[in-house]
C-alpha cells in the first residue's frame, strides 16, 4: 500500500514533471499474474524511471549495503527500501547471491512482477555487458514470462560518477534546461518453457542468458561486450583498456 501510494501520489508526478520520460511498449507487461523483468542497468536513476513507468509494483534486489548502513539514517534507509518492497542481495556471489534469488522466486510463485538487472552492475560506459546466469536459472525454474526492459539514455542523464541527475547543461557560458529525455522500452516477451527441468546445465543456462542479453541488445542499441561489468570497471580503475583485453583474448575478459 506504501508503494502504491508513494508511487502514484509523490514519485511519480514528480518523475514525469522533472525527466518527462518516455515509455514505449507497457501493453507487453501482464495486468496480473507473474513476469521476470529484466533490464540493462546504465544508472541509478534506472531504479526509478522502471517502477514509475509500470503500474503494477515491481519487487527488486538491492544490494546489501542499503539495509545494514549504521545510526538513524542507515535504519530510515533500511525501513523505506523494505516497505517498498525491495529484498537486499549480497552482491559478493555464490550461496549468499542465491538466496536472494530464491526469494525472487517465492515472489513470482506469488503472481508478483520481479526486476533484475542481469549485468549484476552499471555499465560503466553505456555499452551492454555480459549477463550472469542467475536470470536463467530463474525464468526455466520459475517458468514465468521474461520481458526484456531497455533504459535508454538514463546515463545522459545521471553520467557514471555522478551522484545527482543533470537538470541543466552549459552553452556559451549560460545555462539550459536538459533536452534528453530518458526512455524506458518494453520488448515482447521470451519463452523459455523448452528448458523446463534444465536449470543446472550450464551450457543452457548460458543459452539462455545469452539470449536475454541479444534481446536487451535490439531492444537498446547498446554495443555488446563480452566481459563481465564488474571485471569491465577493474580495468578501467587500473587505466588499462577494456577493448585492447577482448582483443587480446584476455580470457578473464570473457
Amino acid at each position: 500500500m506504501l508503494y502504491l501510494f508513494l508511487r502514484r501520489y509523490f514519485v511519480a508526478p514528480l518523475v514525469n514533471l522533472i525527466f518527462r520520460p518516455k515509455v514505449t511498449g507497457l501493453d507487453n507487461i501482464p495486468t496480473d499474474g507473474p513476469a521476470l523483468l529484466v533490464s540493462n542497468h546504465l544508472a541509478s536513476l534506472d531504479a526509478l524511471f522502471l517502477p514509475v513507468a509500470v503500474p503494477r509494483q515491481i519487487v527488486f534486489p538491492a544490494k546489501s549495503e542499503y539495509f545494514t548502513a549504521p545510526g538513524l539514517k542507515g535504519r530510515l534507509q533500511a525501513t523505506f527500501f523494505r516497505s517498498m518492497g525491495q529484498i537486499p542481495i549480497d552482491r559478493s556471489g555464490g550461496r549468499a547471491s542465491m538466496a536472494a534469488l530464491n526469494t525472487g522466486l517465492e515472489r513470482l510463485r506469488k503472481g508478483e512482477l520481479f526486476g533484475i538487472y542481469p549485468e549484476g552492475t552499471r555499465s560503466p560506459d553505456g555499452r551492454l555487458y555480459k549477463g550472469k546466469t542467475g536470470v536463467a536459472r530463474m525464468a526455466i525454474v520459475a517458468g514465468v514470462p521474461v520481458i526484456p526492459v531497455a533504459m535508454i539514455d538514463t546515463e545522459k542523464v545521471q553520467p557514471v560518477g555522478t551522484m545527482l541527475p543533470k537538470l541543466f547543461h552549459r552553452e556559451k557560458g549560460r545555462l539550459f534546461p536538459r533536452t534528453v529525455r530518458p526512455g524506458v522500452a518494453f520488448g515482447k516477451p521470451l519463452d523459455f518453457s523448452r528448458y523446463e527441468g534444465m536449470e543446472k546445465d550450464r551450457f543452457v543456462l548460458r543459452s539462455v542468458t545469452d539470449e536475454i542479453m541479444y534481446a536487451l541488445m535490439e531492444l537498446s542499441g547498446q554495443e555488446y561486450v563480452d566481459m563481465y561489468a564488474e571485471r569491465a570497471k577493474q580495468l578501467l580503475r587500473a587505466g588499462e583498456s577494456i577493448d585492447e583485453h577482448i582483443r587480446l583474448g584476455d580470457t578473464k575478459a570473457s
